[in-house]
């Protein structure tokens, strides 16, 4: 077991005394950095990065190399258990990914088969284990995984959508069917977040990327129910060490309350959501993430720092009067933009470490 020169990130998502608030950005391994576009290019494409651990190693360590970030992140993407499912899954340049064979019937749902994702997926478990070896106890590696609603809705529609009308017709016009669907996503899930920390993930985080679209019935009956299922089952403990959690939900600040009462050690929020606010609301059974707009990265640095520093005014002194202290990680409300300048992410980073210091003397 790496004895961690870092680990702000687990103590902060435990809710224990950190000198400074850590930091890291989701999709902080992408195409806003140069290094990162010249290792696609030798991949020859983004299934070609994902799927072979020695590339998807050195995308997920090139953002430690220019910013001093308090986690990495395993480079992969949410749709690789649909890609174990056997659907077919390609990536077009400007289009996003698409789904070869969509399932739209209980038919078709009812064929799928729940993969053996640590076979299937062995390419992800190689990975993180070649990740935390090139770490070398540097900082903690967070595994990941998309939920099961967010999941299927690239199933249904067959790609990215705007309105989701697939989705929603299968949800209002069969829900036993979408129910069977989710329920072999969050199966898989469980067993392929459960595989990453076997193979050394330190912590884990599921992505619910379209959780808000839905009415808040739907929420919690279509997403919220399978995240909290995923959750329970998930590996607690690895070597010792505490494997803590992470849910976010894009959109999802209207079921706060919900969400903190799953079972995860940490909330993460989007830039719709007043920080201290959520820490009133949900006192101290979470620790929360979030949550500047990924857009101010584009104003220039001056401004960064500013919004930088709002962000953590707003969630407050993490030391509570009766000496308890609140969990904060800092991070964007969603992942950072392709077309953000490096220089600003360095801005941000500067400032987060500068202020929270700062916060911790007065």
């Amino acid at each position: 077991m790496n004895t961690l020169a870092n680990d702000r990130l687990l103590r902060a998502l435990a809710r224990e005394p950190v000198d400074r608030t850590p930091v890291w950005i989701m999709r902080q391994a992408g195409r806003y950095l140069p290094e990162y576009r010249a290792t696609r290019a030798r991949a020859g494409s983004f299934l070609g990065l994902a799927t072979n651990p020695e590339f998807a190693c050195e995308v997920t360590l090139q953002p430690l190399a220019r910013f001093p970030l308090d986690a990495a992140i395993l480079f992969s993407d949410i749709l690789m258990i649909p890609k174990a499912m056997g659907v077919g899954l390609r990536f077009e340049e400007g289009e996003g990914p698409r789904i070869e064979r969509p399932v739209r019937s209980a038919v078709e749902i009812d064929a799928l088969p729940v993969p053996d994702v640590g076979q299937a997926l062995r390419f992800v478990m190689d990975a993180v284990a070649l990740i935390r070896r090139e770490l070398a106890g540097r900082v903690p590696l967070i595994g990941f995984a998309g939920s099961p609603w967010t999941v299927a809705t690239y199933m249904i529609e067959g790609g990215s959508s705007r309105d989701f009308p697939k989705s929603k017709g299968l949800l209002y016009g069969d829900p036993g069917a979408l129910h069977r669907l989710l329920g072999k996503l969050a199966r898989a899930t469980t067993d392929y977040l459960n595989a990453q920390v076997a193979s050394g993930a330190q912590a884990l985080m599921i992505f619910d990327t379209w959780g808000g679209i839905l009415s808040p019935r739907a929420y919690c009956e279509f997403s919220l129910a399978y995240i909290k299922s995923v959750v329970g089952q998930l590996r607690r403990e690895r070597d010792g060490a505490r494997v803590p959690s992470i849910v976010f939900t894009k959109g999802g600040g209207p079921w706060l309350e919900q969400i903190a009462g799953i079972g995860a050690d940490v909330v993460g929020l989007d830039w719709t959501v007043n920080l201290g606010a959520a820490r009133s609301l949900v006192g101290d059974r979470v620790a929360l993430q979030g949550n500047l707009d990924p857009n101010v990265l584009f104003a220039p640095p001056e401004v960064v720092r500013q919004q930088a520093i709002a962000v953590l005014d707003s969630f407050g002194p993490p030391k509570r009067a009766d000496g308890t202290w609140d969990g904060h990680i800092f991070n964007l409300g969603h992942g950072i933009s392709q077309h953000t300048p490096p220089e600003h992410v360095s801005a941000l980073v500067e400032a987060v470490h500068q202020h929270s210091r700062t916060l911790r003397q007065a």
